[in-house]
């Protein structure tokens, strides 16, 4: 039988192609970093393919379906960063020490993973089943994992307090994934392991909502909305909070405003167009926030508490919208995107100037990273205090981001 021989250089003839012996993996690397910047659903198996330069069929062979290759790059980082926490790898006497060595381990995977960490933060709502609850119960173990030799540093702390600051921590290391600031690795390790422990050392008031968190002002019904343009943008960002923007139809959307799917075309030229509309009334909101804060201060450091204080109060207000605009600003097209993004890098640009006013040994890109941190751990946080409205809650986040940008 005849061998294959390799042709020399020069020869004017090819080698044969081999196929890579990590062709899978290279598979899974560039799914994921596609579904994280731009959604599950608007990525498809030949723009993955034609990245890792084989056909569709050929990247079949590997992965069966779309959703295989999604769950395996979820699995993938979700088993690095537990992998990384291990408590067997981070085995010392001193708590305070255990702490860090978790921490900078975790910053390390998400520094690593930076482009692929929206598969967790926000595209794992398109799990489904079994493999959901896989996910959740990771970044549960993770939690503890956090919350435990945090604990024994801080053995004053109750399970609420604990319940607070760990996934504080972890949202300010999952910011890291969420801009595309610049900085060598290990400056971002310094400057967010720096965020983590104020974070953790932080004196957060004392709650006031112990029996149930979700209690206060977010229960009264309020008045209600009269305009039809207004029930339709209310409406639709409730559905895709529930449902997810894809799996939500203009036929759902009439219908939860009670008219039907026609006439939503007269107020809104589409699913995208009501979405857009959703996120610049938000943008519009906090933009004028920013300006608010700053009308009412005299030094920078009191504007910084000032925009804390009226930024916690909006996101807890227009709770459902924050989610939406963090899973779903990659389902809009090109122009309103980029428009939306343009607004955002204004008003963060704005808070790192400030930051950097307050905090002169800052450098702005440094204090852009802080920003990105202390925006993403009010949702973070935001969620497992049920975005309450009581003033007592939202003055622990309030603290909980002054920390994280001021030290």
């Amino acid at each position: 039988m005849p061998t294959r021989t390799r042709v020399a250089a020069g020869s004017g003839e090819s080698a044969p192609r081999t196929r890579p012996k990590d062709r899978k993996a290279q598979i899974a690397a560039v799914a994921a970093e596609a579904f994280s910047e731009r959604g599950y659903h608007a990525v498809g198996i030949d723009d993955i393919a034609s990245v890792v330069g084989v056909s569709g069929p050929s990247l079949y062979r590997h992965f069966p379906t779309k959703y295989a290759l999604f769950v395996h790059a979820v699995e993938n980082l979700t088993g690095a960063l537990l992998e990384a926490s291990d408590p067997t790898r981070h085995e010392y006497e001193d708590p305070r020490q255990q702490l860090n060595s978790v921490i900078v381990a975790v910053i390390g995977v998400t520094i690593e993973n930076r482009r692929r960490g929206g598969l967790y933060r926000w595209e794992g709502r398109y799990l489904v089943g079994a493999d959901r609850e896989k996910m959740r119960a990771g970044l549960r173990t993770l939690g503890s994992r956090i919350a435990q030799p945090l604990a024994a540093v801080r053995p004053e702390l109750d399970k609420q307090d604990l319940n607070l600051i760990a996934p504080a921590v972890l949202g300010v290391i999952g910011s890291i994934t969420v801009h595309r600031s610049t900085l060598p690795a290990k400056q971002i390790e310094a400057l967010v392991l720096a965020a983590c422990w104020s974070v953790v050392d932080v004196d957060l008031p004392r709650s006031e909502s112990a029996s149930d968190p979700s209690d206060g002002a977010r229960s009264a019904p309020g008045l209600v909305r009269k305009s039809k343009r207004e029930v339709l943008l209310h409406e639709s960002v409730r559905l895709f909070y529930e449902r997810g923007y894809h799996d939500v139809s203009i036929e759902d959307i009439g219908a939860a405003a009670g008219i039907t799917a026609s006439s939503v075309y007269r107020h809104f030229s589409g699913k995208a167009d009501l979405l857009a509309a959703a996120f610049h009334r938000a943008s519009e909101r906090l933009t004028e926030t920013l300006g608010s804060a700053l009308a009412q201060s005299e030094t920078p450091l009191e504007a910084v508490h000032t925009l804390a204080k009226m930024y916690v109060e909006v996101s807890f207000e227009r709770s459902e919208l924050l989610a939406v605009y963090f899973a779903e600003i990659a389902s809009l097209p090109d122009g309103p995107r980029s428009e939306l993004r343009n607004i955002q890098r204004l008003n963060v640009e704005e808070w790192a100037l400030l930051c950097v006013e307050a905090r002169p040994e800052l450098t702005v890109v440094q204090a852009r990273f802080l920003v990105h941190a202390a925006l993403g751990l009010v949702f973070d946080v935001g969620r497992v205090a049920n975005f309450s409205s009581t003033e007592s809650e939202r003055k622990r986040v309030e603290t909980l981001l002054c920390a994280t940008l001021l030290g």
